[in-house]
């Protein structure tokens, strides 16, 4: 379904309509989101909402058979219908799809997102970023409910993930839609923010200066979903070497 959007009771006719023409001619496109104040001068260095038949070369995943471009109604997202066959160095994220030409230090990812997962406390996405190789990396797991491994901001660094958020909520109010999602890097203080639907107040914050750059993906643990509308601004950086 689309994205349920707040609409003033003297419209509700109108979303009447809009509700049986969903139903009835299938979910619409989800609209990019504006460029937030956050990204400042950072230029857009990825755009996808993913209107094609196939990943091609723009993205890379752990597993290619894992992922697929999913229709709905007249829309399109990538979906990451069922766990990959990958086993990563360290513990860490086994579903990941990364985008193979983003390279970049300071960014602001923000994207749609819709957990198709079971309910229960580990329930999650993840999103990647500063991404080295398989063992070096930060990730934000967004989860049901929060613990020592869920729902919060990690680092891999050559061993399994560790938790290096300062705050964090209790969990992520996971529901059967559409959730905008905003992470925010800031590599010269270290800042990483994560925003859960409310852009204003963020859900989770760290500060961490292992990684000054690096590529982004998206994904789960161990569970499965569907991205749409993502959008990266970002200070580009060509790789080492």
């Amino acid at each position: 379904m689309p994205k349920p959007q707040t609409i003033s009771h003297c419209r509700k006719p109108f979303l009447f309509l809009l509700l049986v023409s969903a139903l009835t001619m299938g979910a619409a496109p989800l609209p990019f989101a504006p460029k937030p104040k956050v990204a400042g001068e950072l230029p857009l260095v990825l755009k996808d909402d993913f209107e094609r038949d196939d990943l091609g070369d723009d993205w890379e995943p752990t597993d290619p058979k894992a992922w697929q471009i999913t229709r709905q109604g007249t829309n399109r997202v990538l979906d990451q219908h069922r766990a990959s066959k990958y086993e990563p160095p360290v513990r860490s994220p086994f579903n990941i799809a990364l985008a193979k030409k983003v390279d970049v230090g300071d960014l602001v990812l923000d994207l749609e997102v819709h957990s198709t997962g079971r309910d229960y406390g580990h329930r999650d996405l993840c999103f990647v970023f500063g991404w080295q190789d398989p063992s070096h990396f930060y990730y934000v797991h967004l989860g049901k409910a929060a613990d020592e491994h869920a729902n919060s901001i990690f680092l891999v660094d050559g061993k399994p993930r560790v938790s290096i958020a300062k705050t964090r909520t209790k969990g992520t109010p996971w529901t059967d839609g559409w959730h905008h999602v905003r992470v925010v890097r800031k590599v010269a203080d270290g800042l990483i923010q994560v925003y859960f639907e409310d852009m204003t107040t963020p859900a989770m914050t760290a500060h961490d200066k292992t990684f000054n750059h690096g590529s982004i993906g998206i994904g789960s643990f161990d569970d499965t979903g569907q991205f749409d509308s993502i959008q990266v601004w970002g200070d580009p950086v060509k790789p080492a070497g």
